[in-house]
């Protein structure tokens, strides 16, 4: 009966009456925006767990590929090794190419100097018909030795003029001229050290000594 009591009394009731609007109707607007969030979230998250495991798996493989590598021979490591093995093999063949060019004017060379010994030496000393010269036994079988070398050098020159360098067979040719090359040398070395030995007895002769003088001198 208190206007106070019945006022206060009121407004309590009209407290609960608005809580209980403001709750159902809060109730209202979120729940079906919390499920949707939910749900939505929990799709999200299974999205991404799939997408995360699919780029791990690749990951995985591009470091899984190096150690694959490793363990067995591969690709570019053999490409590698053929290369290297290419690369020898090129400068073996420049090497072997380079000895017989060195071989050929060797002998080319030698054969020179056989030319000239014979006509400048010891076709001159034998025109002079010096009795107590000696001229075939100071100069042994050069000449033989001279057509030896020359046979030598034609068969370097037909095995390797217009052939290609690993075709060019070179110990064929000594194998086939063995034998020629065993006797004529032998006499030569055999007769080298009394060769030697007439040699300084007619540097004591002052006229053969000037004769042999005269040879050098047209050598040069």
């Amino acid at each position: 009966d208190c206007p106070g009591k019945e006022g206060t009394g009121g407004r309590l009731r009209n407290l609960t009456l608005l809580r209980n609007k403001l709750y159902l109707g809060q109730r209202r607007r979120t729940e079906p925006v919390v499920e949707s969030t939910t749900t939505a979230g929990d799709h999200g998250n299974l999205r991404r767990s799939q997408s995360d495991r699919t780029e791990y798996s690749q990951k995985l493989q591009e470091k899984m590929a190096p150690q694959a590598v490793s363990s067995t021979p591969a690709t570019p490591l053999q490409e590698d090794k053929e290369e290297e093995e290419e690369v020898v093999r090129r400068r073996m063949m420049a090497r072997r190419v380079k000895i017989i060019a060195e071989l050929l004017q060797t002998e080319k060379d030698f054969i020179s100097d056989l030319d000239l010994c014979i006509k400048e030496v010891i076709q001159p000393l034998r025109n002079m018909q010096i009795a107590r010269f000696d001229v075939d036994g100071l100069f042994s079988n050069v000449e033989l030795v001279h057509q030896l070398s020359a046979k030598l050098l034609s068969l370097l020159e037909e095995a390797t003029t217009d052939v290609e360098p690993p075709m060019q067979i070179i110990g064929e040719v000594f194998l086939q001229i063995k034998g020629p090359l065993e006797d004529t040398y032998k006499i030569y070395c055999y007769h080298h050290d009394d060769a030697h030995t007439m040699l300084e007895y007619y540097e004591k002769d002052e006229e053969l000594k000037q004769h042999l003088r005269d040879c050098v001198q047209s050598l040069k």
